[in-house]
């Protein structure tokens, strides 16, 4: 849904995307905040990953940029997009090396997913664009 259709979407529906957006962005800044802050657990995962801590870094720049960008309406999309990758890879890194269950990983994954799905016309338009060279 691209912008102009989320605002002409009934209210029920603004409200209950808002609120998705707003649970997902509160979670993925605490969960990016944590690895940022450098956590004793998020610094163990990691090094029990084994791809260093700069990728403990990376992961949680990512998490706190994407929650950002899932408040502004012109971002939200790509936020989300950006954010079911990482959430792949969350899920990925539990069922492989991570004891604890992937299934947090997989509602915030489907969570994202909606915005994304909700914001798909936004996303296409920038990628025909950036692609294709046109509108």
């Amino acid at each position: 849904m691209s912008v102009a259709e989320v605002s002409e979407a009934p209210r029920w529906r603004r409200i209950g995307l808002w609120t998705v957006k707003a649970l997902l962005a509160a979670i993925f800044a605490a969960a990016g905040g944590a690895k940022l802050a450098g956590l004793p657990m998020m610094v163990e995962n990691f090094a029990t990953i084994g791809l260093g801590q700069w990728f403990r870094y990376l992961t949680g720049a990512l998490e706190l940029s994407g929650a950002i960008g899932l408040l502004v309406p012109a971002l939200a999309g790509f936020a989300a997009l950006m954010l079911t990758t990482v959430m792949v890879g969350a899920i990925l890194a539990h069922l492989v090396i991570l004891p604890g269950p992937w299934l947090p990983a997989a509602v915030l994954l489907a969570l994202s997913l909606l915005v994304a799905w909700a914001h798909r016309d936004q996303v296409e338009a920038a990628a025909r664009t950036v692609l294709l060279g046109r509108d």
